[in-house]
């Protein structure tokens, strides 16, 4: 454009240069279809990672519920232990009572 505009005595593209004008929107027209088709494969690559993350995460969720179940499961059993113990205390506390008692 500077070449064109101000160097050359006769320019042969004038000032609204308008074969510059044609060379950069064609240079756009071959551009666009690789840039459009890059960011579809880009695109169906996101889709992808995006239902592999969906999976890993319903996959960890399921776990996480597992744990919580088995750790339900265990407090359970360790709360009724705890009450035959107790029941088990008040059974010897009070044959204790009675023994005294007599």
């Amino acid at each position: 454009m500077l070449l064109n505009g101000l160097f050359l005595a006769k320019p042969f593209d004038p000032y609204p240069f308008i074969l510059l004008n044609l060379v950069l929107s064609s240079v756009a027209a071959l551009q666009a279809p690789i840039i459009m088709m890059s960011q579809s494969r880009q695109a169906a690559k996101d889709r992808l990672d995006a239902s592999h993350d969906y999976e890993i995460n319903l996959k960890a969720e399921l776990e996480i519920q597992r744990l919580h179940n088995k750790i339900d499961q265990l407090r359970e059993a360790q709360w009724h232990e705890l009450v035959q113990l107790q029941q088990e205390q008040i059974r010897l506390l009070n044959q204790i009572l009675s023994q005294r008692s007599e």
